[in-house]
């Protein structure tokens, strides 16, 4: 175990930092994250501040090089060249932005989604079948999932669908947290020429990643889930030898189409937010990264999951193996109505989760630590689930 994730008193000193409101015990954290009480009060400086100035300071000192070396940050969080990425509001805009303007399909081809993936990504594949006239192919995953069932999912799609171009593809599922085998699946999908669309929303500060190692060329992640920015903030990632395969963005013209910004909406952004990077970079890194963060979280999960996983009515839906699970990870209990069981944890038990369907193993209940939850919280989770189990 790495140093430091099952030391309390470390992290109790760390949830110091944040605030957090009276209430419930809250194990729904994969929503979005939360800020310190430090960028808490940058963020509102800046507010202040852009409230007063105005667009004087956007146009004088943000546009002509703040946002710059704010950018040049972001790309060295995740090891890219700065002219490789572009912010958006969220991962999701950032992957329909990737989806709408990849430009290498024609009608007949065959683009592929799983039973996992997020529904606005299955929305956006499914919406080119209407204006792209291809064939959306949708494949469910085995349950339950190991790494190698994943990856032959993938082989035999490849196979069964020789016209298949583009393929969309979830770092970190939202609804079990299961961590997919990207760079092997993205290897796979290389040697049939098929591109892939990596939906990174979970992954960036959960774990350690490197896109060229991974093999992903097309990307995009959230800022606000697990790398505690102010809500508003993700970004897309086109590795620069593949951006002429990527259109700007509904004739987007504010930048030159050599530009990786021009591949989503110019709009008027967050700017307190985007100033606020800066400081939630580095407190990222005094945390020790995602190393740290993922190891924490991924304890508090062995804690709940060790102890509920051998009783006869409960489910676990996410693997033990260490590849394949983050700190997120669903359960079910077995025979039972879900959203029933949601409502009965945070009314008897005042423990806080949540439902999440659309797979093909059906409704299941998320549970999600976060940076401010303590052992004894997943104590309280434990105890809810063996006695709910038992009524």
């Amino acid at each position: 175990m790495p140093r430091n994730a099952d030391n309390e008193r470390h992290w109790h000193a760390i949830a110091q930092r944040y605030d957090v409101e009276p209430g419930p015990i809250n194990l729904e954290n994969g929503y979005f994250g939360r800020m310190s009480r430090a960028v808490q009060a940058h963020y509102l400086e800046h507010i202040s501040f852009i409230n007063r100035s105005n667009s004087v300071h956007v146009r004088q000192c943000f546009e002509q090089g703040e946002n710059v070396e704010i950018r040049r940050e972001l790309a060295g969080l995740i090891d890219v060249d700065p002219e490789s990425v572009a912010f958006t509001r969220n991962a999701t805009e950032a992957l329909q932005s990737l989806i709408r303007n990849y430009n290498r399909l024609q009608p007949g081809d065959q683009v592929l989604i799983s039973d996992l993936e997020y529904d606005t990504v299955k929305g956006a594949m499914r919406w080119l079948a209407g204006s792209r006239g291809v064939e959306v192919i949708e494949v469910s995953h085995n349950h339950p999932a190991s790494f190698d069932s994943l990856v032959q999912t993938y082989h035999d799609a490849f196979v069964k669908y020789p016209r298949l171009k583009l393929m969309a593809l979830t770092h970190v599922t939202h609804r079990t947290g299961l961590v997919m085998p990207v760079a092997a699946i993205a290897k796979a999908a290389r040697e049939q020429h098929i591109d892939v669309i990596l939906d990174g929303a979970h992954a960036l500060g959960q774990f350690e990643f490197n896109l060229a190692e991974l093999g992903i060329q097309f990307a995009g992640f959230n800022l606000h889930k697990w790398m505690g920015a102010p809500l508003t903030l993700g970004f897309l990632y086109i590795a620069p030898e593949r951006l002429a395969d990527i259109d700007p963005d509904m004739g987007e013209s504010h930048y030159p189409a050599t530009d990786v910004r021009a591949r989503t909406s110019y709009s008027t952004p967050n700017f307190p937010a985007l100033m606020t990077l800066p400081l939630v970079f580095e407190e990222h890194r005094q945390l020790g990264g995602a190393a740290a963060k993922g190891a924490r979280v991924n304890y508090l999960r062995d804690l709940w999951v060790s102890q509920v996983r051998p009783l006869p009515g409960i489910e676990v839906l996410t693997s033990d193996d260490p590849r394949l699970y983050c700190g997120i990870t669903a359960f079910k209990f077995i025979g039972r109505d879900q959203q029933v069981m949601v409502d009965r944890l945070l009314k008897e038990y005042d423990v806080f989760t949540t439902t999440r369907s659309g797979a093909a193993f059906g409704t299941c209940i998320r549970v999600t630590p976060g940076l401010v939850t303590s052992a004894a919280d997943i104590n309280v989770l434990v105890n809810a689930i063996t006695e709910l189990n038992k009524d």
